[in-house]
């Protein structure tokens, strides 16, 4: 997985490389969750059904990133990875494995408020990768 973080102007954000569009999806979410948590300390023994949508790709990036934060801010539960069962532009169905949050276990690094539409992209690039850039508010 490859991503780096961007400097923005009291919220952070994210870069996501990818060499298929399910990657960059699953990948978009591990690089979310990597910021609030050391994601190698989870185990991600238990599963959960996620289905999402939206009205274009990139907001179906942000809906699907919205629901995973959701999943860690609204049921303490934190994302160690996700696969994408299907994608199309409009819809998103994934299982995510994750653990319940302790916390003896899980140490939190940055609290995330919100996933935003500010200068969301989702695009293939000419050599066929996929890229997405996503703002957070924090």
């Amino acid at each position: 997985m490859k991503y780096r973080i961007i400097d923005h102007t009291a919220d952070f954000g994210l870069q996501i490389f990818a060499s298929d569009l399910k990657t960059l999806f699953a990948d978009a979410a591990h690089a979310m969750i990597d910021q609030i948590t050391d994601i190698n300390s989870l185990k991600g023994l238990n599963e959960y059904d996620v289905h999402v949508t939206g009205s274009d790709r990139p907001d179906l990036m942000v809906n699907w990133l919205r629901e995973v934060l959701y999943l860690w801010t609204g049921e303490e539960k934190l994302v160690k990875r996700a696969r994408i069962l299907s994608l199309s532009e409009y819809e998103l169905s994934a299982k995510v494995m994750y653990d319940t949050y302790e916390p003896d276990r899980h140490i939190i690094k940055n609290e995330i408020k919100a996933v935003t539409y500010h200068q969301i992209q989702v695009k293939s690039l000419p050599d066929g990768r996929w890229i997405s850039q996503i703002i957070f508010d924090i």
